[in-house]
Order: structure tokens, then sequence, then C-alpha cells
């Protein structure tokens, strides 16, 4: 009935004067305002329910200390019990007031790009944040915001460009733009610059986009901050240099002429402060990158890093021992010059303290290593000189028979037996091996380990019966 409508109208008139009356007077204010206590651990949905839609009003009516303070409330309920996250999500327009914020005041916009990050850790719930626009304001505070919330914003934007369409959204809002901004300005913490590393290898993955941060100077940005102080910044500077330079010879010719080759061998150098982490970094790039490449290499060669690795496999810390040895490995492979250069270095005794490793594939490595770098006649006769690297190989073989020696055992000493072989092209080394107290030792293998082994012992035979007939002669 109008009546009923106009009583109906007078008390609302009524509420609206008292509400008036109240904010004239300041009253409503976070001071004043009523405080929901967040439930118990233990507290059934509904209870968790009413707490979120109470911070959500709070957001949506209040002051912008009210809001930020709201903001900061929900991110702790959401670290402390995820629970909180998708009651977030389950609330139809909680996650636009999210996404709005992010265009707000510093302070607001900060917790609210916490926040946003918190929910696309869930990869059912990245699909929310996607539909209700987010990718444009997250680019919006890597331009504007502060570093707490450029920091936040990168991190939930590399868990959203995994996806390749989420990638060209983030491209066509001026995101590569925006990351390399924040990396070429110098100013950044070493956590927001690993996080726009991994925005930017997300990125790398589309050839288009990849083409794209080329042009716009990403190679020479990164190689700059591998330079760093921080190992965090190095680290993961050299990681995405690798996946951008990886597969494509055009940017690795690059990457050489940018200097970054010689930036990887700094941070190798072992008077530099880099740490092991960080050395281990710039050796698999070497490793991954140089040995494709005519140009890499030369650069490589010209540099003092044969000087860096052989320190290294000497005095390294294990991780990066084996690092360099996978490096020295690959060189080892390479052409005749390079061998002999590294047979004049000293790399041989030092390959022979590996090939008792209790790794099988430290052993292996070492092993085809030596192998390789015996093969160059100048190095065999060298190491035939060498009694005591002679000596360790003989050991290793004698080491270890009978019934119970392990199929890594044998895997080892048929390495061992090819490198002996190779040696008995060297007359003094053939002599040296024929006239040791191993020979029975070998005898031994040849009726267990194959061929390769009875050629050794038939080798090895023929020397002495030579030097039984040369006695007998002179006699």
């Amino acid at each position: 009935m109008q009546s009923d409508l106009d009583v109906m109208s007078g008390k609302f008139d009524r509420h609206a004067k008292n509400l008036a009356r109240i904010y004239s007077a300041g009253i409503l204010s976070h001071g004043f305002a009523i405080v929901v206590s967040k439930p118990s651990a233990n507290a059934c949905k509904d209870d968790m329910r009413f707490y979120i839609r109470d911070l959500l009003t709070r957001m949506k009516v209040g002051d912008l200390e009210m809001k930020k303070q709201a903001l900061i409330k929900l991110n702790e309920a959401m670290e402390e019990d995820d629970k909180y996250a998708k009651i977030v999500i389950e609330i139809s327009d909680m996650v636009s007031v999210l996404v709005g914020f992010l265009d707000s005041e510093t302070g607001i916009q900060e917790e609210a790009a916490k926040a946003v990050l918190f929910i696309s850790g869930y990869g059912s719930y990245k699909s929310v944040l996607i539909r209700s626009g987010v990718i444009g304001p997250l680019v919006r505070v890597l331009e504007n915001g502060n570093e707490c919330g450029k920091e936040a914003s990168a991190r939930c934007l590399k868990k959203l460009t995994d996806n390749s369409d989420n990638a060209w959204s983030f491209s066509a809002h001026g995101g590569v733009t925006a990351l390399l901004k924040i990396c070429s300005c110098g100013e950044s913490n070493g956590e927001l610059i690993a996080s726009v590393c991994g925005v930017l290898r997300n990125l790398v993955g589309v050839e288009e986009m990849k083409r794209y941060m080329i042009e716009e100077g990403t190679v020479s940005t990164f190689i700059k901050l591998i330079g760093s102080k921080a190992e965090i910044v190095q680290v993961n500077s050299i990681d995405l240099l690798l996946s951008i330079c990886s597969k494509d010879e055009q940017t690795r010719e690059n990457l050489v002429r940018e200097g970054g080759i010689i930036e990887l061998v700094r941070v190798s150098d072992p008077n530099s402060p880099s740490s092991s982490k960080s050395k281990e970094m710039a050796l698999r790039a070497i490793e991954n990158l140089c040995f494709g490449s005519v140009c890499c290499l030369n650069a490589l060669m010209n540099s003092l890093f044969l000087d860096h690795i052989l320190y290294l496999l000497k005095n390294g810390e294990i991780s990066v021992q084996e690092s360099a040895l996978k490096v020295t490995s690959r060189l080892c492979s390479l052409q005749e010059e390079v061998r002999r250069i590294m047979g004049d270095a000293g790399f041989m005794p030092e390959l022979v303290r590996f090939l008792g490793a209790k790794s099988m594939d430290i052993r292996e490595m070492a092993s085809e290593a030596l192998y390789n770098l015996i093969s160059v006649p100048k190095n065999r006769k060298k190491f035939s000189q060498d009694d005591r690297s002679m000596g360790c190989i003989l050991q290793l073989l004698g080491r270890g028979e009978g019934p119970n020696e392990s199929s890594n055992d044998s895997g080892n000493k048929k390495l061992l037996i090819s490198i002996l072989m190779s040696l008995t092209s060297c007359n003094s080394a053939r002599r040296k091996i024929a006239a040791s107290g191993y020979l029975k030792s070998i005898e031994k293998l040849a009726e267990t380990e194959g061929s390769d082994a009875k050629k050794l012992v038939k080798k090895l035979s023929k020397n002495r019966f030579r030097s039984i007939l040369s006695g007998l002669w002179h006699s």
C-alpha cells in the first residue's frame, strides 16, 4: 500500500540524516569501526565467509587507511589458511575489487598486488584473475608502483605468463618495455630482478616475443647485470641469456659482440667475488653456448678461461669442480690443437684424480676426457713420463677384483683399459706397463672384461717377448 511505502520512506530519510550527522562528526573512521575478529583455526566455513565479507565491505566503503588495513588482514588470513583464498574466489565481486585496487594509491596498490599474487599461486584460480582483467593493472604496477608492489606484480606475472595466451596479453600491454626499464635503471633489488627474469623466460618460448625482446636490447641489458655483486641477479641474468641464446646462432654472435662471453669468463675467475652458485651457472652457460658456435668458441679460447677452469678443477668446491669437469670434457672433444694446449697446461694429472671418484658419471667424464687428450701423440708422451699418473691408473685397474665387484667398477675398468690401450702406442708407456707389478691383474681382467682387455694383454705380451729376445741376443 502507498501508506506503507510512505512509512518506509520516512524511516530511510531518518537513517540517512543520522548517517550524515555521524559522517560530519568524523565518527565513521577506522578508530570507531566495529572490528570483526578473525575466526579461530577450527572455525566453520560460514564464519570464515562472514569475516571475508566484512573485509570486503571495508574495502568498498572505508577510507584509504581502512581499505589498506582490510587488505593487510586479508593477506594475513590467506597466508595462514589457504581456505580463505577459495572463499575470496567464491565471492562474486571480490577479485574485481582487488584488481581495481591495483590502480589505487601506493600503499593499497602494494597490498592488492600481494593478494593477487597469493591467489595466482593456485592454478585453478588463474583463469578468474585473467577474466577480471588483471594483466593490464599488473603492468601498470610495474611501471608506477613501489619496489614491493613491483616485486609482487612481477612474481604474479611469472605465474600467469606460463600460458602463451596470457604472455601475448602481457606483451600487448607494454609489459616487456616495463620489465626492461626496471632492469636497466640499476636501482632495483635482487628479488625483483629475479622475478623479472622469470617473466622474460616465459616469453622466450614464443619466437615472436623473443625476437621483440632481442630488438628491445634484452641481451645487452642482462650482460651488464652479469657484473652485479648480488648472486641472485647474476644467476638469473645468466639463466635468462642462456634461454635466449641457446638455439640461436645470430643471438650468440650478438652475445659475443656485446662482451657476454668475457663477462661469463670473469664470473668463472677463481679470484672473482662471485659465489659458487654463480660460477656454476656461468660454467653451465659456457658449456651450452660456446661449443655450438665458432665465434663463441674463439672468444672463449682467446680469454684466460683455460687457466680458470684448471684452477677450479684443482681447488673448487665439489659442485663447481663437477661443472668445471663437464666443460673440460667438452673442450677435450675439440680439435687437436686445443687438446695439445690443454696437455701442455697440465689438465691430464687433474683428470686422473677424478678417475677414482665415487660417482660413475664423474669417472666416465674424466676417463673420456683423458682418453681424448692422450690421443694426441705429444700428450701421450708427456703422460708416459708422469709415473704418478701411470701408477694411479694401474692401481685403479687392479682394485676390487673378484666376484663381488660391482657393475660400476666393471664399467670403470673398461674405460681404464681403453686409456691404457691408447698409451701402448707410446713405447715408453708400453714398457712401463709391461714392467709394472700389475701385468698379472691385467691378464686376469682379460678373462672377464672382453676383447679390449685381451687386445691390451696381447700387445703387452708382444712387447715382453721382444724384450726377452733382445736380452738373449745381447747376452
